[in-house]
Order: C-alpha cells, then sequence, then structure tokens
C-alpha cells in the first residue's frame, strides 16, 4: 500500500459502501475484515483485501468501520504494533464517549492522530455521499480529515473534543429508537379496522408526527406492516446496540433515560422473537399485534 491509500478496517454495510464511494471518487483503498470473505463486495468495485488488520498501516489514512469499542481497540492495537507514526485514523464507528478517549489516546500513544466521525444515515445516503459527519478531535487532525469524510458527508460538522461526536451521534440515534416503540402504540389505535397499510404509513408520513425514517422509506414500513418482516440497514440490534450505549453514558454521568430504559424491554422481545436483523419497522408492527414478536414470511 501507498501512504495515498486509505485502509477501511471493517466491511460490514457500511465499511463496503464507504470503500464503494471512495473508488467511485478515484482514491486508492485497501480493506481488511475479520472474516475475509465479507471483503468480495468492496474488492468487486476495486479496493484490495489484505489479510492483516495490521497491514493497513502502510496506509496514509485509515477508516474503521466497527462494530463495538472492543474490535475498534483490538484494530488500533494491531495498528500500533505495525507502526501508525504520522499516520491519520478516522473512526467511523458509534462508540461511547469514553471509549473514544481511550482510543485518542492509544493512537496518540503511537504517534498517530485520531479524529472520530460516527455518521447518520445508512447505505443509500454513504453510497452517494449524503451522511451526516459527527466529528471530534484537535482542530488540525479535523481539518486533515474533512477532505475524505466530505466524499462521504453532505455535512461534517466539527462538535469539539474527542468524545463529543459520540455524544452527538446517540442523541441522534435516541429518539429513532423511542419512535418505533412510540410508533407501535400509535398502530394499535388504526390496525385491524379496515384502514390499509399503506394509507396509514401515508397520512403518518405527511403529518407532524411523521419523521424522515417513515417518509423517506414508506414502501418498507408499509411492507412489514403487511406481515413481511424487511431487512434492516440500521437493523433492531443496532438500535439496540446503541440504545444501550446511550443508556450507560446517562447512568455513568448519574441520569437516568426514563423514556429509553422503558424501552429496552420492548427491544429485547424483538430479539427474542428473532427480529433482530430486520428493520425497526418489525418492532413498531410486533407491538401494535400485541402479542410476542415474530418472525415475517
Amino acid at each position: 500500500m501507498t501512504a495515498a491509500a486509505i485502509g477501511i478496517a471493517g466491511t460490514g454495510r457500511m465499511g463496503t459502501a464507504f470503500a464503494r464511494r471512495l473508488r467511485e471518487l478515484g482514491h486508492e483503498v485497501a480493506v481488511w475484515n475479520r472474516t475475509p470473505e465479507r471483503t468480495g463486495p468492496a474488492c468487486a468495485a476495486g479496493a484490495v483485501a489484505v489479510a492483516e488488520a495490521g497491514a493497513l498501516a502502510g496506509c496514509g489514512t485509515i477508516l474503521l468501520s466497527l462494530s463495538d469499542g472492543a474490535a475498534v481497540a483490538a484494530v488500533l492495537g494491531d495498528l500500533a504494533r505495525a507502526g501508525i507514526g504520522g499516520r491519520l485514523v478516522i473512526d467511523l464507528s458509534t462508540l461511547a464517549p469514553d471509549e473514544v478517549v481511550a482510543n485518542g489516546a492509544q493512537v496518540a500513544a503511537a504517534g498517530g492522530h485520531y479524529v472520530e466521525c460516527p455518521v447518520g444515515g445508512t447505505v443509500a445516503p454513504a453510497l452517494k455521499g449524503q451522511l451526516l459527519g459527527f466529528a471530534g478531535g484537535e482542530a488540525a487532525d479535523v481539518a486533515r480529515a474533512r477532505p475524505i469524510l466530505e466524499g462521504l458527508c453532505r455535512r461534517v460538522e466539527h462538535l469539539g473534543p474527542l468524545g463529543n461526536g459520540a455524544r452527538m451521534k446517540l442523541a441522534v440515534n435516541l429518539p429513532l429508537a423511542l419512535y418505533w416503540v412510540a410508533l407501535g402504540d400509535a398502530l394499535r389505535l388504526v390496525s385491524g379496522h379496515g384502514i390499509a397499510a399503506d394509507t396509514i404509513v401515508s397520512l403518518i408520513g405527511e403529518s407532524s408526527g411523521g419523521p424522515n425514517v417513515v417518509r423517506n422509506r414508506a414502501q418498507v414500513v408499509t411492507d412489514t406492516l403487511n406481515g413481511t418482516d424487511q431487512p434492516g440497514t440500521f437493523d433492531i440490534a443496532g438500535l439496540l446496540k446503541d440504545l444501550d450505549l446511550t443508556r450507560r453514558v446517562a447512568a455513568q454521568e448519574g441520569g437516568a433515560l426514563a423514556l429509553g430504559d422503558a424501552a429496552r424491554a420492548a427491544y429485547e422481545a424483538a430479539m427474542a422473537g428473532g427480529l433482530g436483523l430486520y428493520d425497526g419497522a418489525s418492532l413498531a408492527r410486533m407491538i401494535a399485534e400485541g402479542a410476542g414478536a415474530r418472525r415475517g414470511s
């Protein structure tokens, strides 16, 4: 790998979308994933797979798109051992603020530079460079990261020191997690009374009670309400993970999330019913049905 290359650790849905977008923009891209076969779609777009995470240290910039704090810490350890002096690490993972601060210290100790930038949006906007970026870190490091981030995001906001990006991302995701529970309660009022699912979704979507997640994904929600669970680009398992991160931050800082704590029971029920990989609309339908979660056809 050359110093001009961008390395990506993690080729799940979002990591693969980042690779495809950066290749479209003309960047040299190297990818690594713990499960090597999952690098296939990124390689089909022109990325080059490496066998070890540490091999990405040869790239001038390294993006992290990983599932949790433990995965990020492990990859950073591999990179540090390989040598990342002067390298820029941009962490796009959704983490807790204290994890981000610890990661920054780990990278700095290895002579590198660390920027957090969790993003708002899923695969479709990632492929179009239309994400929302919540950046934290030193101003000079964020400025260095900005040209790459602006290829992925329609807006990149520097929110201050490390940890603030994580706080903003969790603050954005919390209302979304709560919305699916609220929608389930709302559907109890109208489900089973002869109103078609597409009518329900379109009227909610056009009302003050309809956020972008309903307006932009009306067909997904409609199909779910009609009984067919839809694979989630930001699925119920991911929503629960971020809900738990948010509750953890609140607990660490001496507070509690009244609605967040109450919503968790619904997410646990959905997970127990096998809905973890499905869209949040499946949780809303589960609540509306007033019964245990079930798999759609």
